[in-house]
């Protein structure tokens, strides 16, 4: 689970350092890490 995690929280970091060049570019790569964090969490139960 804390490797999922980490990978998770890498690749979104990776995303918001390259494709964030607005505001609205920010809110969706935020959604997209949401929904990601929280498919894994359903994933894992």
């Amino acid at each position: 689970m804390r490797k999922i995690l980490g990978l998770t929280l890498t690749a979104t970091a990776a995303l918001l350092l390259t494709a964030c060049n607005t505001v609205e570019g920010v809110g969706k790569d935020v959604r997209s890490a949401g929904d990601t964090v929280a498919k894994t969490a359903d994933d894992a139960k």
